[in-house]
């Protein structure tokens, strides 16, 4: 630490939003977490606390918990006039200690930059699995038949409470999508479909648009329809939208342990980038 610098941390506050935006804009340490939501717009939502020296924000930490156990580290940022292990000390310490008192948490975070590793396993992450990224280029994949009672349509807004519980039983807690999560998803898509069968909904997909073509960044199938080919149909469904609208470029990410979703993919001819990213965790209590 360096020597002279009189260091305080405390909670995040709206009038921090300027000077935590121009860190991320400009510092050398920055983590952001793959969100829905910009890591200024979690200001206010416990734990987010900023280290300060003489009135200037030097880092900043925010971990709000959602899923309501699972606090992702939606945002590490250090200016470099402090080093970084000790700025994620005392952030860390203060957020981790604030999670504690409230309950059991599962704190996580998914590592983009290599130097963020060591810090994690400092404060006693582990990591379980990876993130996988896998592309496709162009081509149609083989048509699939659905059962007359089976329709995929256009996701609305009216739909999202029965879209989010489908993802909660899809998915394990660390990676499900809350109702709010998904309320912020849902404007962002650009293609949002969904299938369901007798009124019913049973699976969804939400894609976004990025600069080389459409990112599949959601999609799930409810556990007990499962195996029907209908993950597959709403795949189908996204690249003939894509292509309608002149893009053939598709990417996707999906846990390295999760072979079904991997077999799905490769089958409908994506292949993986080569990158991976680790996902950390470790438990708060």
């Amino acid at each position: 630490m360096m020597a002279g610098m009189e260091l305080q941390v405390r909670p995040a506050v709206l009038t921090d939003q300027r000077q935590i935006a121009n860190l991320i804009h400009f510092s050398p340490q920055v983590h952001r977490h793959l969100d829905w939501r910009n890591p200024i717009d979690w200001i206010g939502s416990p734990p987010f606390f900023v280290l300060e020296s003489e009135g200037q924000v030097v880092a900043a930490l925010g971990c709000p918990p959602d899923p309501p156990s699972v606090a992702w580290l939606r945002l590490f940022v250090n200016s470099g006039k402090l080093p970084v292990q000790d700025s994620w000390q005392m952030l860390w310490d203060k957020a981790s200690g604030e999670l504690a008192h409230k309950g059991q948490f599962i704190g996580a975070a998914i590592v983009l930059q290599e130097w963020l590793h060591d810090i994690l396993r400092s404060s006693g992450f582990t990591s379980h699995q990876s993130i996988v990224m896998l592309e496709r280029e162009g081509g149609s994949p083989a048509q699939v038949v659905l059962p007359q009672e089976i329709s995929i349509r256009a996701m609305m807004p009216f739909d999202l409470p029965a879209v989010a519980e489908v993802d909660a039983s899809a998915f394990e807690l660390l990676w499900q999508n809350t109702l709010p999560s998904l309320e912020r998803a849902y404007p962002q898509a650009l293609f949002a479909t969904l299938v369901e069968t007798n009124g019913e909904v049973i699976g969804y997909q939400i894609s976004t648009r990025n600069p080389i073509g459409v990112h599949l960044a959601r999609l799930a199938v409810r556990p007990t329809e499962q195996g029907k080919g209908l993950g597959y149909a709403l795949v189908a469904d996204l690249i003939q939208q894509a292509g309608r609208h002149g893009i053939s470029h598709l990417t996707v990410n999906t846990q390295s342990d999760n072979s079904t979703s991997l077999a799905l993919y490769q089958r409908m001819g994506f292949r993986e980038t080569g990158e991976r990213y680790a996902v950390y965790q470790v438990q708060v209590s």
